[in-house]
């Protein structure tokens, strides 16, 4: 039961932090992190550095008193002062010690700085590599999140947007056209085709009239009138020819 318990609330809380987590939030933090860590691991290799340089400087120094005292056993030697050699050789025999302790040291601290800046340069590498392949992932990221926006756009456009009502608006126009269409030819169709013709038949004749009055008062044309052909007219779907004096 207890087990059961357990992995019940693993899912839960590792569900809600696995939720709550910013992909992009955490490569940044780890970018961050790799920089933090080279200003101390400078700081590490400066002191095993330094280290270096004092065993260095106590290594010359030792290098230096050996040959001073070296000088002193010879000289008492040469001035029959075998009590002071016998001193003297005492300490160069200490200072041989000391000297190959601080040798042993100083050669142990250089390999131990050449190791720091191999696992330097190595670290650098490393996070390089890292540092570029969290900032591919930071732009694929972005232009994943931009690219859901966009596909959520897109969605709420084609579902609540223009092609909601686009077909129905043409639908609309379309059925509209047709009934005023359908009026128009209806309009026409009342109107009585006929009755337009006959009058400007009428109308024609007329004016062929006035025009033979005024060709007689201009001694133009006889008295007696000539026959004219009135123009065609269609009756009942036929077109007939009326000659008129």
């Amino acid at each position: 039961m207890w087990r059961r318990f357990t992995r019940l609330m693993k899912s839960i809380f590792g569900g809600a932090i696995a939720a709550a987590e910013d992909p992009r939030m955490i490569l940044e933090e780890n970018i961050r992190e790799m920089n933090d860590q080279v200003p101390r691991m400078n700081e590490s290799i400066a002191m095993v550095k330094a280290n270096v340089t004092l065993l260095e400087r106590e290594d010359t120094h030792l290098t230096q008193k050996l040959a001073e005292v070296t000088s002193k056993v010879k000289a008492a030697i040469q001035a029959g002062r075998d009590d002071l050699a016998g001193q003297f050789a005492v300490q160069l025999e200490n200072l041989r010690s000391e000297k190959e302790r601080v040798s042993g040291q100083l050669q142990t601290g250089r390999l131990a700085y050449d190791k720091a800046l191999n696992v330097k340069k190595a670290f650098m590498r490393e996070k390089e590599r890292k540092t570029q392949e969290a900032l591919n992932a930071i732009r694929e990221y972005d232009r994943a999140k931009w690219q859901a926006k966009v596909a959520d756009t897109m969605e709420q456009f084609e579902v609540a947007g223009v092609s909601q009502t686009h077909d129905e608006m043409l639908r609309k126009v379309n059925e509209k056209s047709a009934v005023n269409e359908a009026r128009m030819e209806m309009a026409l169709d009342s109107i009585d085709q006929k009755g337009y013709q006959l009058e400007e038949a009428a109308e024609e004749m007329r004016a062929q009239e006035l025009v033979k009055q005024f060709k007689l008062e201009m001694g133009m044309a006889d008295a007696e009138p000539t026959r004219t052909r009135a123009p065609q007219v269609p009756i009942d779907g036929g077109v007939t020819d009326a000659d008129t004096e």
